[in-house]
């Protein structure tokens, strides 16, 4: 007999501020077992310095997270001047000390400027790239450093919302892999004094943002109540309320998860849509559906089934879909 396996069928986004001084995994963990949930992934890490947005994917959402991973962001950062730091944050050692002259704000903008728009970016070696399967943090602490490939980055909006003596309070909306520690250096490095991250605090997370979020003491002090933790859970369409919608019928619905192509007749957009189906066609068929199923984009009769790709000619090929037997495993 197979080993049933552990934990809670659960399916769904949670949407978490990530505390201070603990890693995005020490986080996840710490919500998966508050949750007791089979399985959970989380979409884009955050350093133990770092606070904010940090969406959390249980049972079936983590289907969906590379969707989110692929989004904009957004962040508050404090650029600390006159301190080359070896990791480009302040829990770095400090390899550099360099006097910060009286910047004037024109002065400062001058600099910005420079970095808004495209550009290309050297990661950080404190990054989780891997290089010959190790992340790069691995080869950092090592004392190895590895040769990194500039890579495209687009910063939509930098901001200079504060300056003192020796600090700017930025606020950055980036492309993702865009490294803010590598930006606040490169910054630095330009005005002629250095700079290391002392605050990083993303805001936003795709169409995510702090509003949306719970904090992990609120979770904590609800331990043991999953109906009352189950609030928080979203469904899991949220990841892709950007991704254009449609629905079908109960006999394209049995054709689809079947792995086979439905026709969408007339096909008004090609590319990739969110896909509903009957709530009974997949209640008659499985019996049983997924845990905390809160109502989707089309409400509680349509259940989202994943995601489908449409061509010119209006056939919808499965790309990733829901497992709607997961509940009965």
């Amino acid at each position: 007999m197979a080993r049933r396996k552990k934990g809670r069928l659960l399916d769904g986004v949670l949407l978490l501020d990530k505390p201070l001084e603990i890693s995005s995994n020490a986080a996840l963990q710490k919500v998966r077992w508050l949750f007791g949930a089979r399985r959970a992934g989380h979409t884009g890490a955050l350093d133990p310095l770092a606070t904010g947005v940090l969406p959390i994917c249980f049972g079936e959402a983590t289907k969906f997270a590379k969707f989110l991973l692929e989004s904009d962001k957004s962040y508050y950062t404090t650029a600390t001047l006159g301190e080359i730091r070896e990791s480009g944050d302040c829990e770095g050692e400090v390899v550099e000390t360099r006097p910060v002259p009286d910047f004037s704000v024109d002065e400062v903008e001058t600099v910005l400027e420079q970095f808004r728009g495209d550009s290309l970016q050297v990661p950080t070696m404190f990054s989780a790239l891997k290089y010959q399967g190790k992340p790069l943090y691995e080869w950092a602490r090592q004392g190895i450093t590895v040769e990194r490939e500039p890579r495209p980055i687009h910063v939509d909006e930098l901001r200079l919302d504060g300056q003192s003596e020796n600090t700017l309070s930025l606020f950055v909306s980036c492309t993702k892999g865009t490294y803010i520690r590598s930006l606040v250096e490169d910054i630095g490095l330009q005005l002629g004094c250095g700079a290391h991250v002392s605050m990083l605090r993303r805001s936003r997370a795709g169409q995510f943002d702090l509003a949306d979020t719970v904090t992990l003491d609120k979770l904590i002090d609800l331990e043991g109540d999953f109906e009352g933790l189950s609030e928080f859970v979203r469904p899991i369409d949220c990841l892709l309320s950007d991704m254009p919608k449609i629905s079908i019928n109960n006999q394209q619905t049995v054709s689809l998860l079947r792995g086979q192509a439905v026709n969408i007749s007339p096909a008004e957009n090609v590319g990739l849509h969110r896909v509903y189906v009957p709530r009974q066609a997949i209640e008659d068929s499985v019996g049983s559906i997924l845990n905390i199923v809160k109502p989707c984009a089309l409400g509680d009769d349509w259940l989202f089934a994943g995601v489908v790709e449409i061509d010119a000619q209006g056939e919808a090929q499965p790309k990733r879909l829901i497992n709607f037997t997961a509940a009965s495993e």
